[in-house]
């Protein structure tokens, strides 16, 4: 195996999605001789498969309910159906567009950026094509795949992942959803707003289960009225073909029927064959375990994003990519705090948090330490002008900081960015309530609520 490299990296990254090269670009931009292997396209799962193609489906979505609803509004629309080549070269153009600029930043950054699929030979060095790369750190970020579940193939045609579910040349007429968490939900209000039937099944109690309850319950009330059909509480047993689709059989005796049956239980951890358990990586279950600072056990490999088990986001990626080329610079990173992360379902409507739910509050400071307050977004100008409903719930520890901020709502994602400071400056309410916010916008209802929670409500009861 020939080195391919005149001189030892700094730093070799495996894996061109968010963790890795957000770690290359900050590497780099802190002096260190970076390589970064991908062996697809830079920028991986979500760039190109995850988050900014499902979220332009989405926002297609959005444009038809708008063009069924444009009456309402005093606006003569009308709806003539979706044009699927149409809403894929949309698509596709906005990920091009994004896929040119990031190609672009890491040419700029001097990164010996290298095509092909990468294994680890060794704690320091990565081989691809024959070739093998030298670095005094290793960093792997090979990012997940769509799972599915023992017994129930993935054919891609009436059994589909998101992979498939994001080229799919038509709008199915139905559809079964296994998985009601963020890209089940996701899936299913894209597909509801292009015509489908939609039925979800999730064996948890809730929809988007690892939200707080008062949001699951929100978003399975505003599902309803849009006629989303969802099945709650019973797991999936089979699925069989049937003469022009897919039957779902649950273990509660229920069945259902649709076209396509989209698999959306969750991404595993792209790692196997990859070289790192002969490296002597720890891991567990397909995951590469790291520690707070995303160190792996062998001190010249660190793991990032996905493949480790933290939350799989593309903003945690970015985070994590950036601690390790902080730490690797010689620099002081903080560790990222997991509860502090903004999350946002981008359905409609929109589920967005920071910080803890109140089951888990009172877990940690006892129920009789948590205080919640719920603010109806009806009370919210913008909100009204939106034709929006849903609420913000606050949770706090008594006579202290916010601890949650739950919000659901049409656009709530785009307030989460307030609500991430206040829950990581332990922000008490009568802190947030002497803000001022702008009227009339959403980011009201946040100090609303505030407000409300500090003693002193504006619009709203007492």
């Amino acid at each position: 195996m020939a080195n391919d490299a005149s001189t030892v990296f700094d730093l070799v990254i495996l894996g061109g999605g968010s963790g890795g090269y957000a770690a290359a670009l900050r590497g780099a931009q802190l002096g260190l001789d970076v390589a970064l292997i991908e062996k697809d396209k830079l920028g991986g799962t979500c760039l190109h498969r995850g988050c900014i193609p499902t979220k332009a489906l989405l926002h297609a979505g959005e444009l038809a309910d708008q063009a069924r609803e444009g009456e309402k509004f005093g606006v003569k629309s009308t709806f003539d159906g979706i044009d699927m080549a149409g809403v894929h070269k949309y698509k596709d153009g906005v990920v091009s567009g994004l896929y040119k600029g990031l190609q672009g930043l890491v040419a700029s950054r001097k990164i010996t950026y290298v095509e092909g699929e990468g294994r680890l030979s060794s704690p320091t060095s990565v081989d691809v094509n024959g070739q093998r790369y030298e670095g005094r750190h290793i960093l792997l970020a090979t990012g997940s795949v769509p799972k599915t579940l023992p017994g129930l193939e993935i054919d891609g045609n009436r059994i589909i992942s998101s992979d498939h579910g994001l080229h799919l040349e038509r709008v199915p007429e139905s559809a079964i959803i296994l998985g009601g968490g963020v890209i089940g939900v996701e899936f299913a209000s894209a597909w509801k707003s292009f015509g489908t039937d939609v039925t979800i099944v999730e064996g948890l109690p809730h929809l988007v289960p690892a939200e707080d309850e008062s949001s699951s319950k929100l978003l399975e009330r505003a599902f309803r009225k849009r006629g989303i059909s969802f099945s709650l509480g019973s797991f999936f047993e089979k699925a069989e073909y049937t003469n022009d689709g897919v039957k779902v059989s649950l273990a509660n005796g229920k069945e259902y029927e649709a076209e396509v049956l989209l698999v959306a239980i969750g991404r595993g951890p792209v790692s196997q064959g990859l070289g790192y358990e002969e490296a002597g990586v720890a891991m567990d279950r397909g995951f590469v375990l790291a520690d707070e600072y995303c160190r792996t056990n062998v001190p010249t490999v660190s793991a990032v994003g996905d493949l480790i088990p933290t939350l799989q986001l593309a903003h945690v990626g970015f985070a994590e990519g950036i601690l390790v080329a902080e730490r690797l610079a010689g620099l002081n990173p903080v560790p990222v705090d997991y509860d502090g992360v903004p999350r946002v379902t981008y359905c409609h409507p929109e589920v967005a948090s920071v910080g803890i739910t109140e089951e888990k509050a009172k877990e940690i400071y006892g129920a009789d330490k948590v205080v919640t307050l719920k603010y109806n977004l009806a009370g919210n100008g913008r909100s009204k002008i939106l034709n929006t409903t849903g609420e913000i719930k606050l949770v706090q520890v008594r006579d202290g900081a916010v601890v949650g901020v739950h919000m659901v709502g049409d656009r709530m994602g785009e307030q989460v960015g307030e609500a991430q400071l206040i829950y990581n400056w332990e922000a008490l309410p009568a802190e947030v309530a002497q803000l001022i916010h702008a009227h009339p916008t959403q980011s009201e209802a946040l100090g609303e609520a505030h407000l409300a929670l500090a003693g002193k409500p504006l619009h709203s009861h007492d």
